[in-house]
């Protein structure tokens, strides 16, 4: 519950803040009556998300044990490389998100009724198909541990936030809190990667299965209150494969060094000066 709750928190607060600052630019600009226009893009993003989410589990369930594991590893790996690229891309445009956004709109504005439904669509799309992949790569992971409540209330608490940052209620610090939320997804994803690849030796597409590590599962069973914990925040596998666990070391070490490395600094631009005008 709590590795989707942060999930759903974080994916749900990008697309909140992508749809609070649509909404505020067309208020401030006196465009009001273009609000339906970026409900609607909004809405139809969250019912593409949503129908793909019930595809993905629907179509799951009608496999062969082996199929489903097949296809239960690939779309953990496919998620936890949407959700790395999200995560440094955030990193790195940040700053300029609102500014590109209402540039994007201040031309759209231009064109017509269609292309602002086209921008809000597509803006809470990418992040809602990113966010319901990942959250069923999750729960796949975490079966039996109130996945989709976590997810739910993440949601919930990232539209609550979004609101109140539209009204200037509350004041977050995005860069910090993107740092921090994106440190702990980066874990949440090597659990779901090294998953992602056991499903793909359970289906017999890699070897291995069997030549494990070490097993603890007698010191932390699965079925105790701290086993669960870390099942549900980590994907612990207390017999992990040796694949397993060098696709989890090797992920965590080397994203983790990547996210943490300090940007570097880009020098001011030197103050430009005139020639003197000459008669």
């Amino acid at each position: 519950m709590l590795a989707n709750y942060l999930i759903g928190l974080r994916e749900g607060l990008e697309a909140a803040l992508v749809v609070s600052i649509l909404v505020a630019y067309l208020v401030k600009t006196g465009h009001r009556d273009r609000l339906p226009a970026i409900w609607l893009g909004v809405g139809s993003a969250i019912a593409l998300s949503l129908a793909f989410g019930a595809l993905l589990s629907f179509t799951s369930q009608h496999m062969s044990f082996q199929a489903q594991e097949a296809f239960g590893g690939v779309m953990s790996i496919l998620a936890v490389g949407l959700v790395t690229w999200m995560i440094f891309w955030m990193k790195r445009t940040a700053r300029f998100l609102k500014r590109e956004l209402e540039g994007k709109l201040a031309d759209a504005l231009t064109v017509g009724r269609a292309a602002l439904v086209t921008i809000a669509f597509v803006s809470v799309a990418r992040e809602g198909i990113e966010t319901s992949l990942f959250i069923w790569s999750a729960a796949q992971a975490s079966a039996g541990t109130s996945p989709l409540a976590g997810a739910t209330l993440g949601l919930l608490t990232a539209v609550t936030l979004g609101y109140l940052v539209y009204r200037s209620a509350v004041h977050i610090n995005l860069a910090t809190f993107f740092r921090y939320t994106g440190i702990g997804l980066v874990v949440v994803a090597a659990g779901v990667l090294a998953y992602g690849f056991h499903d793909l030796q359970e289906a017999r597409w890699i070897g291995g299965l069997t030549s494990t590590v070490f097993d603890i599962s007698s010191q932390v069973p699965l079925s105790s209150w701290y086993g669960t914990l870390l099942k549900g925040a980590f994907n612990f596998n207390p017999a992990p494969t040796y694949v397993e666990l060098g696709v989890w070391t090797t992920y965590l070490a080397v994203t983790m060094t990547l996210f943490l490395w300090p940007a570097k600094s880009r020098p001011a631009p030197r103050p430009r000066v005139e020639a003197p005008a000459t008669n």
